[in-house]
């Protein structure tokens, strides 16, 4: 389901059009500027990381060729550590100091808010954010792309499915108190608000560097919990996982949002993450190696990286990277922040990598719809259903 109304962005698309025309930064005849307020080394470098790389290597393959219109892409990167004071001097570096064009892949829901006025004050499209929040596309700005469905309406989605699922009716959350945190968790209650025989009982907050969670599930299985929506980092998703085993706490279903659907939650040693289900905006990567696009970006990344696995932060990646290669493409050689917003507009692809449809119109800037939810079986995420 997409949020944003129609009329509202159109109304918003034509004030914008209608305004006065703005000086375009990062844009030679020979080079376009991207930059990434990125986790390299935070609690999310898990996708931080290997995003970079795979678009990296999008890039240089579209420069190798001649780049995009006569334009090769530099592709410019700073590290927050999902760190607030740092993600404001990254930004404030890559937008005043290096001028870039657009921002790709910025990753945290709190950095990319708080980015936005900087970005937009000088017409630098927000593309494809390592953040499905809500606030990623809504309200409706011409300068804001999300990649994929929002954090609060994959929540929705999985509560529903596993509360069918399962039989149950208990529905809590587990979560760090920041803008990303709130959308599980109001994604959580607002479904159990909703939805007859549901209710929200239960809820626990949590620092980035918690690594203790003994407690917080003790009293969480005190208050009934049956399924338990995580907005937590990956590492801690995985200890929580651990611990309730250990506490023999089976009663419990463990959902992760996209920000916890990644490769190595399911290839921990022991079977620690076994049983933990996801919904999320786009499909495992492993399950489709029988597809020729998926070999080969399995193939390129780690040849060139030297890691055994691609990984979900490097099938965004790549899959930001090629969304931004075929904006700028459908822009035109006249490249600026209007023939951007018209070439992105224009995009409607299937993504092999991802697995999911990626579209954008002018009322419409949230690029794939699909929820997908997945299990831990066997040491890989499976899909079990798509909504």
């Amino acid at each position: 389901m997409k949020h944003t109304t129609k009329l509202v962005a159109a109304a918003v698309a034509a004030t914008i059009a209608a305004g006065p025309a703005m000086a375009e930064q990062g844009i030679t005849d020979t080079e376009v500027l991207i930059g990434s307020n990125q986790d390299l080394s935070g609690p999310f470098a898990a996708f931080g990381a290997p995003a970079v790389k795979a678009a990296q290597l999008v890039f240089d393959e579209v420069n190798e060729a001649g780049g995009v219109h006569g334009r090769k892409i530099r592709f410019i990167v700073e590290d927050h550590a999902y760190q607030m004071p740092k993600a404001i001097q990254g930004m404030n570096k890559l937008v005043n100091g290096d001028k870039v064009f657009a921002m790709l892949l910025s990753l945290g829901t709190p950095m990319n808010i708080a980015a936005f006025k900087l970005q937009d004050a000088k017409n630098v499209p927000n593309v494809s954010p390592l953040s499905a929040a809500r606030q990623m596309a809504e309200p409706f700005s011409p300068l804001h792309y999300a990649g994929t469905a929002t954090y609060y309406e994959q929540i929705r989605v999985g509560v529903t499915y596993l509360a069918e699922q399962k039989g149950v009716s208990n529905v809590c959350a587990m979560y760090l108190p920041t803008d990303f945190g709130k959308d599980i968790k109001e994604g959580a209650e607002s479904i159990s608000a909703e939805t007859d025989g549901l209710n929200f009982v239960s809820e626990t907050t949590h620092k980035p560097d918690d690594a203790d969670f003994v407690g917080a599930l003790q009293k969480l299985n005190a208050d009934g919990c049956e399924i338990v929506a995580l907005a937590l980092g990956v590492r801690q998703a995985i200890t929580v996982s651990g611990t309730a085993k250990k506490l023999g706490l089976t009663n419990m279903s463990f959902l992760n949002s996209s920000a916890g659907f990644h490769t190595v939650m399911a290839k921990v040693p022991g079977g620690v993450t076994e049983g933990m289900y996801a919904a999320s905006g786009w499909a495992d990567l492993l399950s489709r190696m029988d597809k020729p696009e998926v070999q080969k970006f399995f193939k390129r990344f780690t040849d060139a990286t030297g890691e055994a696995l691609p990984g979900s932060g490097a099938l965004l990646g790549h899959s930001a990277a090629e969304t931004m290669i075929r904006a700028l493409e459908a822009a035109g050689p006249d490249l600026n922040a209007k023939s951007f917003q018209a070439g992105i507009e224009s995009l409607n692809y299937e993504d092999v990598v991802s697995g999911n449809t990626v579209t954008y119109s002018a009322t419409d800037h949230q690029g794939a719809d699909e929820v997908v939810i997945s299990v831990i079986k066997d040491g890989n995420w499976m899909e079990i259903a798509r909504k």
